[in-house]
């Protein structure tokens, strides 16, 4: 069973910090948005997902915490990124953390995807995370620093199987390389930049493909640990990983997968 939060939210790892949230429409980016706040983040969320954004926040709302933000932005459009993100500062005043956690990709092999399709994933996967991290980087300089959490996956360091995203896979590894690089350009500003890698977590995103039982168990039997992964398991490394208990790692790309790559 995956370890309890409610250690953590009495911490308040995250108190009098602003932390940018994408995807927080729902799975993973509620969860986050949700135990952010919890820890004492004001949260910035962002979505294109209108009603779900706004469940989140009354979520947020109902667990005593603060979250601002848009559930009507396309992360793949720079400018209006860049004006989401000097709203934030405006309101706030500055960034402290930055989680990259939004993204969607369609399935195809090399013989099977379009070039729509491939274009389509590589915008939602990559470039909005250079476009919202792009963003916030020079008011994480002026900040004095912060933390930035990239969201990879195992399937850009090891195949999961024909036909299922090769988009995804080539985007995810794009993803790891891209933070190593964050953090070089980030240590002398006192910017920290860390991936974490999900293997088989259990989302709305991804229910359609665990609700087949064939499919579910292919992606289990690799595994070490034989249970899916929950949205908690990620949120919890993220929370990790932008907290001041991780100020001395960067450059990492934190693998939770049940053991999936073990083998």
């Amino acid at each position: 069973m995956p370890v309890s939060p409610s250690s953590d939210r009495t911490r308040r790892r995250f108190e009098n910090k602003v932390v940018l949230i994408t995807g927080t429409g729902g799975g993973q980016g509620r969860r986050a948005a949700v135990r952010f706040a919890q820890e004492g983040a004001t949260v910035v969320g962002a979505d294109i997902k209108t009603d779900g954004h706004a469940e989140t926040v009354e979520l947020v709302e109902q667990a005593g915490g603060i979250m601002t933000g848009s559930g009507t932005l396309d992360l793949t459009i720079p400018s209006d990124v860049r004006s989401w993100v000097a709203h934030a500062v405006a309101q706030h005043g500055r960034i402290d953390v930055v989680y990259n956690n939004a993204g969607a990709f369609r399935a195809g092999d090399i013989a099977t995807l379009t070039w729509e399709d491939w274009s389509w994933s590589i915008e939602r996967e990559l470039t909005q995370v250079f476009t919202v991290t792009n963003a916030a980087w020079p008011h994480l300089v002026t900040g004095g620093g912060g933390a930035v959490v990239n969201t990879a996956s195992i399937a850009g360091m090891v195949t999961l199987g024909e036909g299922g995203g090769i988009a995804h896979a080539a985007t995810k590894a794009a993803v790891i390389a891209m933070t190593r690089d964050m953090a070089t350009s980030g240590a002398r500003h006192g910017i920290r930049a860390n991936s974490i890698s999900p293997g088989t977590v259990e989302t709305p995103a991804t229910a359609e493909l665990f609700a087949d039982p064939e499919g579910r168990a292919a992606m289990m039997t690799p595994q070490l640990l034989k249970r899916l992964g929950q949205p908690d398991d990620i949120v919890s490394a993220a929370l990790y990983l932008a907290s001041d208990e991780a100020s001395f790692i960067t450059g990492t790309n934190l693998v939770v997968d049940g053991g999936y790559t073990v083998r």
